[in-house]
C-alpha cells in the first residue's frame, strides 16, 4: 500500500470515511449470510457500491478487511456504565454483552467472526484485539471497586471483566442454551462473588 500500512488501518475522513463506512456494513452483511469462507472482496464491493479497486487497493486481502471491521466494531462499541457499584457495573457489562450476542445481526456476526478465528492467524489477532480494547474499556469499573474497598488490592481488573462474559460465550458457542437476562445477571453475579473473595487477585 501507498502508506505502508497495514491494510484497513488508515484512518480518513470525508469521502473516503463514508466509502469505508459502505464497505464494512457490506462486509458485516457478507459475513452474517455466508461466513467467513464465504467472504470475497469483489462481492462486498458489489455490495457496497463501490469499485473493485478501491477494494482491493485499500485492504488488499480478506483478513485485512475483517482487521478494519474489528477495529471499528470495537470502536463503535458503547461505552462502559459506571453505576457505583461493583455488581451493579458488572451487570450492566452482561447485559451489553447478552443484548450484542442475541441481536439478530450481531449473533451471526460474532459466529463468524470467532469461527474464521480458529483456523487464520491474523482474523484471531484481529479478534484479541477487538476483545482487548472492550475489556480496557470495562476494566475501570473493577479499579474503582477497589478503590471503594469491594475488593481486594491486587485484583486483576481485566479477569474480572473477561470472567462477565465468558459464560455468555459458551451459551452462544456450545451449549445453546436461552441466553437471557436473567443468565446475563448470574454471570455478573458470579463474577462479582468471586472477585470479593479474592479469586482474581494476583499471586
Amino acid at each position: 500500500m501507498a502508506d505502508g500500512g497495514e491494510p484497513g488501518t488508515v484512518r480518513p475522513g470525508g469521502r473516503t470515511a463514508r466509502v469505508r463506512e459502505a464497505v464494512l456494513r457490506a462486509a458485516e452483511d457478507a459475513l452474517t449470510e455466508q461466513g467467513f469462507t464465504g467472504l470475497d472482496l469483489a462481492d462486498v464491493a458489489r455490495r457496497a457500491g463501490v469499485g473493485k479497486t478501491t477494494v482491493y487497493r485499500r485492504w488488499a486481502t480478506v483478513t485485512g478487511l475483517v482487521a478494519d471491521l474489528l477495529l471499528d466494531m470495537a470502536e463503535q462499541s458503547a461505552p462502559r456504565t459506571e453505576t457505583g457499584s461493583l455488581l451493579g457495573d458488572l451487570t450492566a457489562n452482561a447485559r451489553l454483552v447478552q443484548r450484542t450476542l442475541t441481536d439478530p445481526r450481531q449473533g451471526p456476526l460474532f459466529k463468524a467472526l470467532i469461527a474464521a478465528a480458529t483456523g487464520d492467524p491474523r482474523t484471531a489477532a484481529a479478534l484479541r484485539r477487538f476483545y482487548d480494547i472492550r475489556v480496557r474499556e470495562w476494566a475501570p469499573c473493577v479499579r474503582q471497586a477497589v478503590d471503594r474497598g469491594e475488593v481486594p488490592e491486587g485484583t486483576d481488573t481485566h479477569e474480572v471483566i473477561r470472567a462477565v462474559s465468558a459464560p455468555l460465550y459458551y451459551h452462544l458457542l456450545i451449549s445453546g442454551a436461552r441466553l437471557d437476562g436473567a443468565t446475563a445477571d448470574r454471570a455478573a453475579e458470579a463474577a462479582a462473588t468471586a472477585a470479593r473473595a479474592g479469586v482474581y487477585v494476583r499471586a
